[in-house]
């Protein structure tokens, strides 16, 4: 008989385990849900920077442009 309590302790603590991996793996996908968001943001911030700096460096005058290409240290 005790063999048969003791599989009943270690199915108890299976059980136990399953409930608390479950628990952690809810937790780790929300977790992973909001760095998800927070990449996705972050590319859209680069993105409108890329292109701000885009917009910038067209209002440059050409010669501005090209000095500071040839010689990159006086930039």
């Amino acid at each position: 008989m005790s063999t048969l309590d003791e599989l009943a302790d270690r199915i108890e603590r299976l059980v136990l385990r399953h409930e608390e991996l479950k628990r952690t793996c809810v937790l780790l996908e929300q977790q992973l849900a909001s760095v998800g968001s927070e990449r996705d943001s972050l590319r859209s911030r680069l993105a409108a920077a890329r292109s701000r700096i885009d917009a910038l460096l067209e209002r440059l005058p050409s010669s501005a442009t090209e000095s500071a290409s040839a010689n990159p240290s006086q930039a």
